[in-house]
């Protein structure tokens, strides 16, 4: 492990308001999402998307870092290019998803458990061969009746700290990722006991693993009421419980927070992120920053619709959206932004 090229890695993925685009979608989720649009649920397909997204003129402008599966690191484009080289020679540093799902918890009903410990020293370092130089763990909390339970916290916790431990001891930057779904009728500020638990859980299991948090990036949720809950706050409101909640939990030493989209709307997920950096850029310790999945993605693959000739129609929507997100990085993100396309 050379700690500085963690840490030097770590910074350059929140530098330059930048921020990370996770297309890291499991097959059975991206065929999902085909299936919705009519688009054919087949490899081919979907190394054509992806090709799609990483051959988008001027992402590396926006975008740091790009977080891929298992499939889409070992595809190439149509010419023969690898992807992770394609990456690469835009500006944008690869990086991967390694866990293998959350599953259900034995003896904890309604809650899962991520797998994949086994064996991933050995995918890291191949992984790391490849080009890759940072990588991506999900943990996933769920908010109802009776949880989450301790167990259910300490033992995710546990295990993202562990892959941390690994990603680095391979070289690579890991993306904690611990999120508290949207999901339920749930308060914000049910949302934000909760985060705040989780966050000072993973953050000792973290310490205990001996991970480098200045060579890291947490990957959280923003503080939300549950998508059923009658009330639900103001974008400013949702901005400051959220940095007041991360400022209790996380420590001044990690050098971004990235935050995760978990199914809000594109424009949604840019202007709360554009209230935080407005709101708290003159005293966060740690860069406001983006990784967004379906919040960048879900406009293009509307357009795109598995025809070729929609392909630069759809890299133009996807180059918007990553510029609203670079823009919200600033604090200049504006609704009208939206109108114009500008």
């Amino acid at each position: 492990m050379n700690a500085q090229d963690l840490i030097d890695t770590a910074r350059m993925l929140v530098a330059d308001y930048k921020g990370l685009l996770a297309m890291d979608e499991s097959n059975p989720t991206c065929n999902k999402r085909f299936a919705k649009l009519g688009i054919p649920q087949t490899e081919e397909a979907r190394r054509a998307y992806r090709e799609l997204i990483i051959t988008t003129p001027g992402l590396g402008e926006y975008i740091s870092g790009a977080i891929l599966y298992d499939e889409t690191i070992h595809q190439q484009q149509r010419n023969g290019i690898p992807f992770i080289k394609a990456i690469t020679d835009a500006g944008i540093i690869a990086g991967i998803k390694v866990d293998i799902g959350a599953k259900d918890m034995a003896g904890h009903p309604g809650e899962k458990i991520t797998e994949g410990l086994d064996g991933l020293r050995d995918r890291l370092q191949e992984y790391f061969q490849m080009g890759a130089r940072f990588a991506k763990w999900r943990a996933v909390i769920a908010i109802g009746d009776g949880i989450p339970s301790r167990g259910c916290i300490e033992a995710n916790a546990q295990a993202l700290a562990r892959y941390a431990a690994l990603c680095q001891e391979a070289g690579l930057v890991p993306i904690v990722e611990p999120e508290v779904l949207m999901d339920g009728a749930h308060t914000l500020s049910r949302c934000s006991e909760v985060t705040a638990d989780v966050l000072r859980s993973v953050f000792n299991q973290l310490y205990t693993q001996r991970v480098i948090l200045e060579g890291m990036i947490l990957k959280p949720n923003m503080v939300l009421p549950g998508l059923t809950c009658s009330q639900q706050e103001s974008v400013d409101e949702v901005a400051d419980a959220t940095v007041n909640c991360l400022l209790r939990a996380v420590p001044a030493a990690v050098p971004g927070i990235a935050f995760l989209s978990g199914g809000q709307s594109g424009e949604l997920a840019s202007a709360r992120l554009n209230a935080m950096n407005i709101r708290f850029k003159a005293r966060s310790p740690w860069a406001l920053a983006f990784s967004f999945a379906r919040a960048i993605q879900q406009p293009a693959l509307e357009l795109w619709q598995g025809k070729e000739a929609n392909v630069s129609k759809a890299q133009q929507a996807l180059l918007h959206r990553a510029k609203c997100n670079w823009a919200a990085r600033r604090g200049e993100y504006k609704v009208a932004m939206e109108e114009t396309g500008a």
